[in-house]
């Protein structure tokens, strides 16, 4: 007996050995981001991610903990980015502009990259019936393109939460790309109801989230992951071009034991030099313009 498994209908199955071949600017085969995930709380309810187990509310070790990333570790990660030269995806809840807006400022004006993040990751944006979610993605598109005068381009779902329409609502609200699906190492297009829709692949290993709060990884390990991650990768994208990502969180690589490895690993990329080091939005605009549309 054999049945049909459900499935997403947003893209079909495709061996990442059996595709088009194409290149990155400049004829790269690697092309790298950073995702920073600036995020902004609710005290005393809602969601977050924990240093130690969750206590009754309010909690206020793992708030503090957290705000300990908008405070100081952001300030010590744009430290060491503008060193280093390197350009940014970030990843913003709309709350930030109310809490913190000195921050959005410092990396606007190094010409970032703002991608859609919701208002605040302390709600999952998968809960919300569709015309609740859509007012979200809506409220949330107008907050960043008044600030930053332009209108965003990409989007990660708080927490990767997606509902079943999330990503033709994010079509209808104009954006390009979403950020939340970690299939492919290359960009997918998906099928939406009205267009398409391309998924940048966005990392759930070299991710601080995953790796060092879930898995206890150090920042020395975390690191090396990094370096490793990176020294295979720019050795398999003689075959295929390979997308890259890095995803971070100034509460957790901002600390200085983390971010002593991390600016070692991050400095390694750099000095290698035949990676394109982009942001999420360029690589989506590549594509648009390559005339091999993306395996769907």
């Amino acid at each position: 007996m054999s049945h049909v498994l459900p499935t997403h209908g947003r893209y079909a199955y495709s061996a990442i050995t059996q595709r088009t071949d194409y290149d990155w600017p400049e004829g790269k085969r690697l092309a790298v981001y950073i995702g920073l995930n600036l995020e902004h709380f609710a005290f005393g309810q809602g969601l977050g991610a924990s240093l130690t187990s969750a206590s009754p509310q309010p909690d206020v070790l793992n708030y503090s903990w957290r705000d300990y990333g908008n405070r100081v570790g952001v300030w010590r990660l744009l430290e060491m980015f503008d060193s280093l030269k390197l350009p940014l995806g970030v990843l913003l809840n709309t709350s930030i502009y109310d809490y913190c807006p000195e921050v959005a400022t410092a990396f606007r004006n190094r010409s970032d990259e703002i991608i859609g993040h919701g208002h605040t990751n302390s709600e999952r944006q998968g809960d919300l019936p569709e015309e609740e979610e859509k007012r979200l993605i809506e409220c949330c598109t107008s907050r960043l393109t008044q600030e930053e005068r332009t209108a965003p381009k990409g989007w990660l779902s708080p927490w990767i939460s997606e509902s079943l329409h999330t990503p033709d609502l994010l079509h209808e609200a104009g954006y390009t790309y979403s950020l939340n699906w970690c299939q492919d190492d290359q960009p997918v297009r998906f099928v939406t109801r009205r267009g398409g829709l391309w998924s940048i692949p966005y990392p759930q290993e070299l991710n601080d989230i995953p790796a060092i709060m879930a898995r206890y990884t150090s920042g020395e390990e975390f690191g090396n992951m990094i370096v490793d991650t990176y020294d295979e990768m720019i050795v398999q994208s003689e075959a295929q071009p390979l997308v890259m990502g890095i995803a971070l969180h100034p509460y957790i690589v901002g600390h200085p034991h983390r971010l002593r490895h991390l600016r070692r690993a991050l400095g390694h990329i750099v000095a290698d030099g035949r990676a394109w080091i982009t942001r999420p939005g360029a690589i989506a605009a590549h594509m648009d313009a390559l005339t091999v549309p993306g395996e769907a």
